[in-house]
């Protein structure tokens, strides 16, 4: 009897039968790689079927390698097998996550020429952009434009290996009606009739080096397409992440709860993965609020009291309390040394404090 492939059934059958029309555009013949995936026929005819992400897989990788087509049959010219490997190996030798998928984008528009993928960045927001050149075939337009995007954001968190929250994603097409697995294909809001297609990140992303090399690389590409779905426990932004979020609004409470809110994320996995961080969120406000204080004290004049609040504390008792735990001075003693040596020295503490929690 066969493995029986248990895990949660997410992937929309739309996809399935996307593989499906791709095989039928060849002349060709799908039923060994859907028996092979462990898909039976009858799901093509239910739209509300869904098949796991290891069938799903399974069926990927067989139709590349018998269409000899990465790609799917997306674009007007095939992929050969061994087509995004190639990709890979152009981007890992980049300095930063930034410059590798720049090239990714590039070396892309020199084999498919259908789309092109661009990376831009606006402030702190980074966005992937996909833009249409020439019609894509209706059956096989939304699983090419997600998959393309998936593809990209699994590529740029295994070469960080970390996890990249997305803050959005967009999409040139009218909601399909299984647009409620969306939520699971990219973990981030997602737009439906939308100009462009496209995924939104922190453009802090772009400066982690690389961590990865050759020897990972060979052995990703025995079975690269988990990429697309594994959700990497670590996210090396994160600490700079809530720290951004506490500073945004110094005098809010920014409970747990909130905070898990803004970042897409459960308030016990907020705790487990600032844990793994070597942090704990009650540090990284009492770092940001040390830093907005020291920063009021020094470069204002404002009664102690305004300092107190303008940090998010109730009262001024406890705001002394804690800045004298925090510098080992009184407010006025640390606002009377002025931006001297002292100032100095509280930011390399600072620092190597920091560096201890990342």
């Amino acid at each position: 009897m066969p493995h029986v492939m248990q895990t949660t059934a997410a992937t929309p059958i739309a996809f399935v039968k996307s593989i499906v029309q791709a095989y039928q555009q060849r002349g060709m013949d799908a039923s060994i790689a859907l028996q092979q995936a462990q898909i039976a026929p009858a799901l093509l005819h239910n739209p509300a079927a869904r098949v796991t992400a290891l069938q799903f897989e399974a069926l990927s990788s067989a139709a590349m390698q018998e269409l000899d087509d990465e790609a799917l049959g997306w674009f007007s010219r095939r992929l050969p097998w061994g087509s995004y490997g190639m990709l890979a190996r152009a981007s890992i030798s980049a300095p930063n996550l930034g410059v590798a998928l720049k090239r990714w984008c590039r070396h892309h528009g020199l084999l498919v020429d259908d789309i092109t993928l661009t990376l831009t960045v606006s402030g702190h927001s980074a966005t992937l952009s996909v833009t249409e050149n020439r019609p894509l075939a209706a059956a096989l337009r939304e699983f090419c434009l997600v998959s393309v995007l998936r593809n990209f954001s699994g590529l740029a968190c295994w070469l960080v290996d970390s996890r990249m929250a997305l803050t959005g994603a967009r999409f040139a097409f009218a909601a399909p009606p299984h647009s409620a697995a969306y939520s699971v294909l990219f973990k981030a809001p997602a737009l439906f009739n939308q100009a462009q297609t496209a995924i939104e990140f922190d453009a802090s992303y772009l400066a982690l080096p690389l961590r990865r090399d050759e020897a990972a690389l060979r052995q990703m590409l025995k079975r690269a397409l988990p990429l697309t779905v594994l959700q990497y426990r670590r996210d090396r932004l994160l600490v700079q992440r809530v720290r951004q979020a506490l500073a945004s609004q110094p005098q809010a409470l920014h409970s747990a709860d909130d905070l898990a809110a803004l970042l897409a994320m459960s308030p016990r996995t907020l705790h487990r993965q600032l844990k793994d961080e070597g942090a704990s969120l009650q540090a990284l406000k009492d770092e940001v609020r040390q830093a907005l204080a020291a920063d009021l004290l020094l470069r204002t004049q404002r009664p102690i009291k305004q300092v107190a609040q303008a940090a998010g504390f109730q009262s001024e008792k406890s705001f002394m309390r804690a800045f004298k735990g925090w510098t080992g001075l009184s407010a006025a003693e640390f606002r009377a040394s002025g931006p001297s040596d002292l100032k100095a020295n509280l930011s390399q503490a600072q620092g190597a404090a920091a560096l201890k929690k990342v």
